[in-house]
């Protein structure tokens, strides 16, 4: 019988390219829990992130390499994750938090909260820890969109935020009552938000969705300033107008040095039009994230509290946002990694 050496079965897997980093598995301390008994061979993939959109694939490359080894019959692989800490979080914030993603938009109307909604829910359908944190003061749509209008009260001087859908969710629409306007100057809701963050018991998160007020005035420039972000999504429509102001505030975030995760567009159709935001992410040199198409499904799940990918998971729409929500926790894994922090590292 043929001796089968840790060595070989390391060897083999060092030649599986994470097809995102451009590492081999074994350099990127990915292989875990390696145990040989005879002919089978058993260890874990831990991924750095656990909506990482080639998880099947790279399964399959690490069996297929273990398989060549001689002497091996049988290969058995769990898949498990660790999301990284691209280190901006240990800025102003010392928070249990991986990662924060803006979602902004340069104009109200566009969907933006629908796709920090559905962002957020795809993650946590993906098996991650996610927060969504609704900056939009003026705004605050998300809990209409989630289905939930309270939360739970206080724990030991902080807030518990309401869950939905496995989504931990925090809301001025929470504390204030149903219609009632916010008449606050841009101090005012920086300290606003701060709280959010601070006085908020979010427990452990790999991500906090943060879905931003429109535009480029005072209110998103004080809140990204505030907030140490991972990465921001452009959301925009296809349609000229649209472009223009989604335009003016990556241009914002680019000036801040906030990574550009890339372009969404939304509501695509033959009302709005096609292809605009493919020609915005191209101009700018960013990743084009994916196009949502214009179908009501997505209307009537926000205004029901379902969001698409809770009440229609198998529309086009749903599969769209469900592409954006894996090609965003793909490229904070490869900010994490240019950051030079390791794939797996502790919370802050």
């Amino acid at each position: 019988m043929t001796t089968i050496s840790r060595e070989a079965i390391l060897a083999a897997l060092g030649k599986v390219q994470e097809p995102e980093l451009h590492k081999d598995l074994v350099t990127l301390n990915m292989i875990r829990d390696l145990e040989i008994k005879g002919g089978t061979v058993s260890f874990t993939i831990v991924l750095t992130t656990p909506a990482c959109p080639l998880k099947g694939s790279i399964e399959e490359a690490a069996r297929e390499a273990v398989l060549t080894v001689p002497g091996v019959q049988t290969v058995n692989i769990k898949m498990d994750a660790s999301v990284p800490n691209d280190g901006r979080m240990r800025g102003l914030m010392q928070l249990p938090v991986r990662n924060a993603i803006a979602v902004a938009s340069g104009k109200g109307g566009v969907g933006k909260s629908t796709v920090s909604v559905n962002l957020a829910v795809a993650l946590a359908q993906s098996g991650a820890r996610v927060g969504l944190m609704d900056a939009d003061i003026y705004g605050p749509n998300i809990p209409t969109m989630m289905g939930i209008h309270d939360i739970p009260g206080m724990e030991k001087d902080k807030l518990i935020p309401a869950e939905a859908y496995g989504v931990k969710l925090m809301s001025m629409g929470f504390l204030v009552k149903p219609g009632q306007p916010l008449i606050w100057r841009g101090p005012m809701l920086n300290s606003a938000i701060r709280q959010f963050l601070s006085d908020v018991e979010w427990g452990e998160l790999d991500y906090i969705i943060v879905d931003l007020p429109p535009g480029t005035g005072d209110a998103p420039l004080s809140l990204a300033q505030s907030i140490p972000l991972s990465g921001v999504v452009i959301v925009t429509l296809p349609q000229s107008v649209s472009l223009e102001d989604a335009s003016r505030s990556l241009a914002m975030f680019q000036t801040l040095e906030v990574p550009i995760l890339g372009v969404v567009e939304n509501m695509r159709g033959e009302f709005f039009g096609a292809g605009g935001g493919e020609d915005l992410a191209r101009v700018a040199g960013v990743p084009f994230l994916g196009a949502v198409p214009m179908e009501p499904s997505v209307r009537i799940g926000s205004d029901a509290g379902k969001p698409v990918l809770v009440s229609r998971p198998d529309s086009d729409s749903a599969k769209a946002l469900r592409s954006v929500a894996e090609q965003v926790a793909a490229r904070i894994s490869v900010e994490a990694l240019s950051q030079k922090q390791a794939p797996t590292i502790n919370v802050v």
